[in-house]
């Protein structure tokens, strides 16, 4: 049975089944893709709910496991070399669990790294974008007189949707037929966009053809509907 007591993380959150990968997060655009990715690999693991609205990110036990203070995060129990591995932000575990399991990420070369690079731009664009946006039309940034930053958000988030609209012409997936981390990385970003932060009408969604039907693939997958409610809300 592996020993994780090393880390501090698990005596706020105990492992129940230490032999499993530890999931420390809470169903957000970020949190859900490792979820997501746990599902559909079939990987064992047991999840931990952070609860964010207690700011029990930044507590000295979650910050031994993310400095950074944010979730998910994972403690791999059968890491390289068989050596427990703990891993902090989502694209680098997404990157890893395609790599442990064989899949969701092309054995070509050239394919591999045509599919890295659309999961950095959700990384360094789309996600940052969208929580902006969501920020200033829905939460504490409504209360702001001065509304630039807003259509700063609005206009880039439309853009980078735009950005989507095209690759996605042909395509199924964001890779064409097949599904891979690409996808997972972006489902919950555009999910959230146009359903929890109500901004549809803002970047005009209603106008695009190959996002929203892209989006109703993704989110039919059984898996994927099993990872957006991973871990349960406090």
């Amino acid at each position: 049975m592996p020993d994780l007591s090393t880390f501090a993380i698990t005596a706020r959150w105990p492992a129940q089944h230490p032999e499993r990968i530890q999931l420390y997060s809470l169903p957000t655009p970020n949190g859900v893709k490792v979820s997501i990715m746990l599902e559909e690999t079939g990987l064992p693991y047991e999840a931990h709910t952070i609860n964010i609205g207690q700011n029990e990110t930044w507590t000295p036990e979650f910050l031994s496991l993310n400095p950074n203070g944010k979730i998910p995060a994972i403690i791999d129990p059968d890491g390289p070399g068989g050596k427990p591995l703990g891993l902090f932000e989502s694209g680098a575990i997404l990157l890893y669990l395609a790599e442990k399991t064989g899949r969701f990420l092309p054995n070509d070369a050239a394919a591999r790294y045509e599919t890295i690079e659309w999961v950095f731009f959700q990384m360094a664009a789309v996600g940052p974008m969208f929580g902006q946006l969501g920020f200033f039309h829905k939460f504490a940034g409504r209360e702001i007189e001065d509304k630039r930053p807003l259509e700063r958000y609005r206009a880039e988030s439309k853009r980078l949707l735009g950005v989507l609209e095209t690759r996605l012409a042909g395509r199924e997936w964001i890779m064409g037929s097949a599904y891979t981390i690409a996808d997972i990385s972006l489902l919950g970003w555009v999910r959230n966009l146009v359903g929890f932060y109500g901004a549809g009408e803002l970047v005009d969604y209603a106008s695009l053809t190959n996002v929203p039907q892209w989006l109703e693939r993704g989110l039919a997958r059984p898996a994927v509907q099993r990872g957006l409610e991973i871990p349960a809300r406090p």
